[in-house]
């Protein structure tokens, strides 16, 4: 979606208001994406749902001070995003079930909730989407896994991924990759926190002072990431441009390959795989 190519949805609810909830209903008030029928947000507390109520084109209803608060929302809505915590899923569910509108598309943020449970649960009419967001939604560079369920035709597939689009890029995948592409995009910012984290701990050692370290480690990876976004190259001919043989990044990448980095990242995105299924199975 950009300025010069206008996004229409239809009106959207938002089953819990949390950071990702937030996220997306950010990216759907930018310029050039007019939401026809308007945003509704639920929200626990009746102090979050007044800020959401205060953002342009948005109702706000708290569940703590209106029982109907959820159903209400949903109402007339196109599109419902449910983003709850998993375990309040089917409770949710069970809520709403009567009163979503026949033809409504449910998209799920839930991690480790599967379609087949959305789908158990509520109405043959409704059409389920599965999607896995990840947490640079904030700052509009997500990417998000999109999954559709045995009832979503096309059209419903084409309107979860344009939701999407207003936060980032979106890779429409089977269900059953989902949990796997969670290892990667999902829980991937924070291997990438973490590189930087340790990166930049190494800086200090080599004796410089903390906030010089974050200067050079941050700016070196947010120069790297926009450097490969510009470029045509992939990631590993920028490494063969930046490593002069017999030279010093030469050496540093060998200790790297020693290590066995690509070894290390298959071990940690199968732990991180089995604690989903884990999860999903309500271990």
């Amino acid at each position: 979606m950009t300025a010069e190519t206008p996004l229409t949805l239809p009106a959207i609810a938002f089953l819990g208001a949390g950071s990702m909830a937030r996220a997306i209903i950010s990216g759907l008030l930018q310029p050039g994406v007019h939401v026809d029928g308007g945003i509704r947000a639920t929200n626990r507390s009746a102090e979050r749902a007044a800020e959401l109520a205060g953002l342009p084109g948005v109702t706000s209803f708290a569940t703590e001070t209106d029982a109907a608060a959820n159903r209400s929302a949903v109402a007339g809505a196109k599109l419902v995003v449910v983003a709850v915590k998993p375990a309040m899923v089917p409770d949710l569910l069970r809520e709403i079930a009567d009163a979503l509108e026949p033809g409504a598309v449910v998209v799920s943020v839930a991690a480790g909730v599967t379609v087949s449970t959305f789908e158990s649960l509520l109405p043959g009419s409704v059409s389920v989407i599965r999607s896995m967001p990840n947490t640079p939604a904030v700052v509009g560079r997500a990417v998000t896994g999109v999954a559709p369920g045995t009832r979503s035709s096309d059209a419903d597939l084409a309107l979860a991924v344009a939701l999407f689009e207003t936060v980032g890029d979106v890779l429409v995948v089977p269900e059953e990759q989902i949990d796997a592409l969670s290892t990667v995009s999902g829980s991937g910012p924070a291997y990438v926190f973490y590189l930087i984290e340790q990166l930049t701990a190494t800086a200090i050692d080599k004796g410089f002072a903390p906030d010089q370290a974050a200067r050079l480690v941050q700016g070196t990876f947010r120069g790297a990431s926009e450097l490969l976004a510009a470029s045509d190259a992939d990631p590993a001919e920028l490494r063969r441009r930046v490593t002069s043989p017999k030279g010093t990044t030469e050496r540093a990448v060998a200790v790297l390959e020693e290590g066995r980095l690509k070894e290390l990242f298959d071990r940690a995105t199968d732990a991180a795989l089995a604690r989903a299924r884990e999860l999903a199975a309500g271990a």
